[in-house]
């Protein structure tokens, strides 16, 4: 099925196929409104028909529905043929381990990828339950496989899903990048021509043992050296992190943790929260409540899948607050940097993507390190050679590159909980400790701006207005240079990203968002005059500036 093809001859065809009686049903309805001339349900056919769902930053990702335009079981059974197409033309025995989450249809998709996948001759193993993305991510690189498929829409809201693939051997376990994303595609648009109906399927696949889970923990745990007595609350967000978080706090030396009851538990609706996900307002509420009444030293909140990790801490007037992804990164940065000189450890890397905080750079050049700045996606990053510690602003770190090549939330939370240990044992605050950092190298500032839009066509008219009309000044900061990433700058290739460098070392970057309809703004700010309380305090002012700015030129 091609865009030009009518949306009804199309979905006729599509239910033909299709072996979910919802999705079935959807179709069916609308094609009998169709039938009746109902145009709205014509409208809502080529919603669902124009086109298909492409491998984007994170795999597939959309809304739960019938027709090639949302996830459903038919997109998933032809993505999961074509994959094995393009398995078996690289090797020939290839194998893949599939996991999946606690979303509605997630395990549904991976036993049907599971089916499919041993059905064409590959050989499949499925995660024994629904687990977080990193222990998939982990077991790509412990069953030395091919391949690995986790079926997650992440920190979507609860109408999506997702199927996010790795690739094992040369590619070490990390996400698909260019040209794997477009030959896997291509072999997906082949499947596509016919009916999956005659698509072998089999039910020899494997279920892996839980020591793959096991061995998780340990490594993860092993993180910690000297934990001291902490009090912690703990969010899943709805998700599936709680359960393996546990264990690896525990067996880490921080037992007692306090989860919040409420999000606890995988729940597919969400309830509790409009978007499940630690960075918007109002998500880690319930966290930062449950800190209040048991008097706890931090929060850890993961997002549902387990896979980033966001840290609350007393806001020094009673209340609580998350700290930025940057000041996260930078600290654990600095912490990488200072481990690797303990070890002996003198060469290595610190990467992050280049909408992150240019501090990460600051660490690595005084610690005497290299630095790595990628595209956005950890896909990117996990791939940089030499690799120590890498993150990116939107809650993702990954501190165990020999563990696993993607962000990693559980493990982010041990080595969070490191830090707070090591400063215990030392008698030193995390005020301190920041004092410290803006003492070394300079005082830094980050905040994001998210315009959200019902209408996609809204993103690439405000990228054309900015391209067009570029500022000359931003919240009265002079603009000096800006880089445009459409036709490629530098090493990255051509990209729809705006990259505005103004006086003082102030930094804007405007892109459109990969996995969500929104356009996100990244601003970033620093100083290196005065006392550590001074810098902060002339970061601060200039990022407040920055903001104010933006959301004047963006409204």
């Amino acid at each position: 099925m091609t865009a030009a093809t009518d949306p009804v001859e199309a979905a006729r065809a599509w239910a033909a196929q299709d072996p979910d009686e919802v999705t079935r049903a959807q179709l069916e309805a609308l094609l009998a409104r169709a039938d009746a001339g109902d145009p709205d349900a014509r409208a809502e056919l080529e919603a669902r028909f124009a086109g298909r769902l492409t491998f984007g930053t994170a795999g597939l990702r959309g809304e739960l529905g019938a027709g090639p335009l949302r996830m459903n079981r038919v997109l998933v059974a032809q993505a999961a043929a074509g994959l094995a197409s393009y398995l078996l033309a690289r090797e020939p025995h290839p194998s893949v381990v599939i996991g999946y989450d606690g979303r509605r249809n997630s395990e549904v998709f991976a036993r049907d990828t599971a089916e499919l996948m041993a059905g064409a001759g590959v050989r499949a193993v499925l995660l024994p339950r629904l687990l977080p993305t990193p222990v998939l991510a982990f077991a790509v690189r412990r069953l030395d496989a091919s391949a690995g498929v986790m079926v997650t829409a992440s920190h979507n809201p609860a109408p999506d899903n997702g199927y996010k693939v790795y690739l094992g051997g040369l590619d070490h376990g990390s996400q698909i990048v260019p040209p794997a994303d477009a030959e896997i595609q291509a072999a997906i648009v082949r499947v596509a021509e016919g009916s999956i109906a005659g698509l072998p399927r089999s039910d020899a696949y494997e279920t892996a043992g839980e020591d793959v889970v096991d061995e998780y923990v340990r490594r993860t745990a092993a993180l910690v050296t000297r934990p001291q007595p902490l009090k912690v609350v703990y969010t899943a967000m709805h998700g599936v992190g709680w359960e393996t978080a546990q264990r690896v706090f525990e067996a880490a030396g921080f037992p007692g943790v306090v989860s919040v009851a409420a999000q606890q538990e995988p729940d597919p609706a969400f309830p509790t929260v409009d978007f499940p996900n630690p960075e918007e307002p109002g998500a880690m509420d319930l966290a930062f409540a449950a800190a209040a009444e048991h008097g706890a030293d931090l929060v850890i909140a993961n997002d549902p899948d387990a896979d980033r990790v966001a840290v609350g801490v007393p806001d020094g007037a009673g209340g609580w607050q998350r700290l930025s992804g940057n000041e996260v990164g930078w600290l654990l940065g600095w912490r990488a940097a200072r481990r690797a000189a303990e070890l002996g450890v003198d060469r290595g890397t610190l990467a992050c993507s280049l909408v992150s905080s240019p501090a990460l750079g600051v660490v690595a050049r005084k610690e005497g390190l290299d630095f790595a700045e990628t595209l956005t996606g950890f896909k990117w990053i996990s791939r940089v050679g030499d690799l120590l510690y890498g993150y990116e602003e939107a809650l993702g770190y990954l501190v165990d590159p020999d563990k696993v090549r993607d962000k990693d939330g559980i493990s982010a939370a041990v080595e969070v909980l490191a830090l707070f240990s090591e400063l215990r044992a030392a008698g030193e605050s995390l005020a301190e400790h920041r004092a410290a950092f803006a003492d070394r190298y300079g005082a830094f500032a980050s905040g994001q701006i998210s315009v959200r839009v019902s209408d996609l066509a809204r993103i690439p008219e405000l990228m054309a207005r900015l391209r067009q009309e570029p500022p000359r000044e931003i919240g009265g900061i002079r603009v000096e240079q800006i880089d445009d990433f459409a036709g490629g700058f530098g090493q990255f290739p051509p990209n729809d990203i705006l990259r505005f460098h103004l006086a003082g070392g102030s930094r804007v970057i405007v892109r459109p968002s990969g996995t969500e309809p929104k356009l996100k703004c990244y601003l970033d700010t620093r100083s290196d005059e005065g006392t550590p309380a001074e810098r902060q305090a002339t970061a601060d002012a200039a990022l407040a500036a920055l903001d104010a700015g933006m959301r004047a030129l963006l409204a």
